[in-house]
């Protein structure tokens, strides 16, 4: 239904639409306004539809989406007492001591 003459503006709603997830209106681009942190939160579920620019009618359904938080290793492991060391015999079982 967009045929790029500014027609179309597309809105967001859900979890963070606003403060967390901006969405351009001309465009449809989604875009993260903070860092996200999965230990915080793991996904968040929004909304988006395309509505007229003129009437402000919806041109389809609203979609449901998911956006899922990758995580990274920002919490490094600490070794405060380092160095450790240790002994792992020759075929130990998984998960032994």
């Amino acid at each position: 239904m967009d045929h790029g003459d500014s027609a179309v503006k597309y809105t967001l709603s859900g979890e963070g639409a606003g403060s967390i997830f901006n969405i351009d209106q001309i465009t449809g681009d989604i875009h993260a306004l903070v860092g996200l942190d999965r230990e915080v939160k793991s996904y968040y579920t929004l909304k988006a539809q395309a509505v007229d620019m003129h009437t402000g009618l919806p041109l389809e359904p609203q979609s449901e989406f998911i956006i899922k938080v990758q995580d990274i290793n920002d919490n490094e492991p600490r070794f405060p007492d380092a160095p450790y060391s240790a002994n792992v015999f020759e075929m130990s079982p998984t998960g032994g001591t």
